[in-house]
């Protein structure tokens, strides 16, 4: 006798926000453009935002000498680690920080995630703002809600604006400030910050401070948001951007002693997920937090570079007829093609997405669509990240430049790369 079989949905238990997503959109398009590359064809990346320069030697002298350490670590973090991070915190500006105040992890997109899953309320994100906060905050059923900003604002929220986020809705509110900003390119200066933390107090708001890029302020220097709501800031940092190590996956958060008890549910929740950091990757994150004279060497050649290779790029986006609010610090811009609508319209190109598809397809001009990071999707804007060129040799050649004028030689031949790919795309868009 025959027994009749019976179809069984083996997936019927997968959680419903984790049906329909997709790759991470900054990974998907870097893997798209290598793709493209591979294939034979030209290709402009502008994408991926990875920092182009070479680890300190000194950190990596750190990293091999410190292979052989081998014993987990508490979930916490290496105690001459977070006792580094404090140090180099009050150095900066925080002088209140403490090393038990430092959770440690793999990445500060892992401490995102473990803040979604030990809370619940409300996250404020500004549009646009990185890519990965809204999709952590949905996967864990945590509300979203968009601050809308303007690109005479550069791209950022308002005192205003984020307290009539806060009357629209009830919290709690967490709001994740990024800055320099992802993709904006632009940062907060000491009187914004003064003003937004003065709503941020009225309405007791915690504020994740993502400071990743504070170590590429191209102008007067970051100012943490720590130094105006110090009760009410966590702040986050990682050696991915400052230190070209994003591959080493290391990041920590910095809790106020107000918020310990979200420190413990997050340390908590660490312990039973990643464990902890590798081990020699802690021994040698030691190390570059410490500092020293070449670290800082380093970081003003990075900035310099920087600040000299963003501003050409920013300068031909303008000249293409690109609106761009002009670079501050990190590596990205955010150019609005709304000049262009009618001409993209008449191609049947209408959203963001369409026009960054259409644009890699046609020019081999990669950027990411604006609606990846939290724009309406007509809204045709885009993150564009100018660390097309060899860092490693364009830092050893402006260190070792003769002049300020040979310097800027050098960085004027490392962006002809990009420099070509807006072209292309200028063209591209004046024939559309």
């Amino acid at each position: 006798m025959t027994v009749p079989t019976k179809t069984v949905d083996l997936l019927q238990g997968m959680r419903p926000a984790v049906k329909g997503l997709g790759e991470s959109a900054t990974l998907h398009l870097n893997r798209l453009s290598a793709e493209l590359a591979a294939s034979g064809k030209k290709v402009f990346r502008f994408g991926f935002g990875q920092s182009p320069f070479p680890i300190p030697s000194r950190v990596v002298e750190a990293l091999r000498n410190n292979a052989h350490q081998r014993l987990y670590i508490p979930s916490r973090g290496l105690g001459e680690l977070r006792e580094t991070i404090a140090g180099y915190l009050k150095r900066r500006d925080w002088s209140g920080c403490r090393s038990e105040d430092v959770l440690v992890a793999p990445g500060t997109k892992e401490l995102f995630f473990l803040f979604q899953v030990s809370w619940r309320g409300r996250t404020l994100l500004p549009a646009p703002s990185w890519v990965s906060y809204e999709p952590q905050a949905r996967l864990m059923g945590n509300e979203v809600g968009s601050i809308v900003t303007r690109p005479q604002d550069g791209w950022k929220i308002t005192a205003q604006t984020l307290d009539d986020a806060c009357r629209r809705s009830s919290g709690p509110f967490l709001l994740i400030l990024n800055y320099p900003n992802n993709p904006a390119g632009t940062t907060y200066r000491q009187e914004e910050l003064e003003s937004l933390s003065e709503v941020a107090r009225r309405h007791g708001i915690v504020v994740i401070a993502d400071e990743i890029y504070a170590e590429l302020d191209h102008g007067a220097g970051h100012v943490s948001m720590a130094q105006f709501y110090p009760e009410g800031t966590i702040v986050s940092t990682g050696l991915s951007k400052w230190c070209g190590a994003g591959g080493w996956r290391l990041g920590a958060f910095v809790f106020p002693n107000e918020l310990e008890s979200m420190r413990r549910a997050m340390t908590s929740v660490a312990s039973e997920s990643y464990s902890c950091v590798a081990s020699p990757v802690q021994f040698a994150a030691t190390v570059a937090y410490r500092g020293g004279a070449d670290i800082e060497e380093y970081l003003d050649a990075c900035r310099a570079v920087l600040s000299s290779v963003g501003q050409r790029v920013w300068k031909a986006l303008e000249d293409a007829g690109v609106p761009t609010a002009a670079p501050q610090g990190g590596f990205y811009l955010f150019p609005d093609f709304e000049p262009f609508r009618e001409r993209l319209s008449q191609r049947g190109i209408s959203t963001s997405s369409d026009l960054c598809r259409v644009l890699l397809e046609e020019t081999g001009v990669a950027i990411l669509a604006g609606s990846a990071f939290g724009c309406p999707p007509e809204m045709l804007t885009a993150r564009l990240a100018y660390v097309d060129f060899d860092g490693e040799r364009l830092l050893s050649e402006w260190s070792g430049a003769a002049s300020p004028e040979a310097a800027e030689q050098a960085a004027a031949k490392a962006s002809q790369r990009m420099l070509e790919g807006i072209s292309r795309m200028g063209e591209w868009l004046r024939r559309s």
